[in-house]
């Protein structure tokens, strides 16, 4: 199967078990939405990369009801659960892309992404940062919850393993499970220090990371001009 038709699969029980397959899942979503750089009552555009069902978006639309968002995914199926959450909102638009090889559609005051980009080589990762930096107006910035790999094998395995131990603390299925292990393996992670540098060499500043739990990362950079 292919990422896309792996996600197309999954999309009905997508959101209820993101819950519990992300371990820190609050702080994390928390850390994505403190570090968006406009106040409650501005108006500002937001494309968010790898959708899913709409909730990133949805929760930058909570804290930012001005904001415009465009929700893009390679999953028709996880579009049609965002387009059902949005019905009647036409603050959002809706793009059904393969983003790892098109043009992105149109400029933005912020990218977001979360547990999406993950799924692509370190070549389409890096061309990618790429396509962001040029698709941002300037002050732009990029926030960006992602899976990292360890700095080392044993850091990887210790991730893994304290992955694994949540996971089967859950209420989840071992059918659930094993679909949820089944996404697992296209994963295609990388080091954070390595995709902030990524990141440097296509000009955005103040790059860092913001939170960290284990293999679970939230980083940011801004494009100045």
């Amino acid at each position: 199967m292919t990422v896309k038709e792996i996600f197309d699969s999954g999309a009905a029980k997508y959101d209820e078990q993101r819950r519990k397959v992300i371990p820190c899942f609050d702080d994390f979503y928390e850390a994505i939405i403190d570090l968006i750089p406009f106040e409650p009552s501005d108006t500002f555009s937001v494309l968010d990369l790898g959708a899913g069902t709409g909730l990133l978006t949805a929760l930058i639309i909570n804290n930012y009801p001005k904001a415009r968002a465009t929700v893009l995914d390679i999953s028709e199926n996880m579009l049609a659960k965002a387009k059902k959450r949005f019905k009647g909102d036409r603050q959002v638009n809706f793009c059904f892309m393969d983003y790892s090889c098109s043009i992105l559609p149109g400029e933005f005051n912020l990218v977001v992404s979360a547990m999406s980009i993950h799924h692509l080589f370190d070549s389409e990762k890096r061309l990618l940062f790429k396509r962001i930096y040029n698709t941002l107006l300037p002050q732009g910035k990029f926030i960006h919850g992602e899976l990292v790999r360890g700095s080392t094998d044993i850091t990887e395995d210790f991730y893994q393993q304290m992955w694994l131990r949540h996971l089967k603390n859950t209420d989840l299925t071992e059918d659930q499970l094993a679909v949820i292990f089944k996404r697992m393996s296209y994963d295609k992670t990388t080091r954070l220090d390595t995709q902030l540098n990524w990141l440097r060499e296509e000009g955005f500043v103040d790059v860092d990371c913001f939170y960290k739990y284990y293999n679970f990362a939230v980083y940011a950079g801004q494009r100045l001009v």
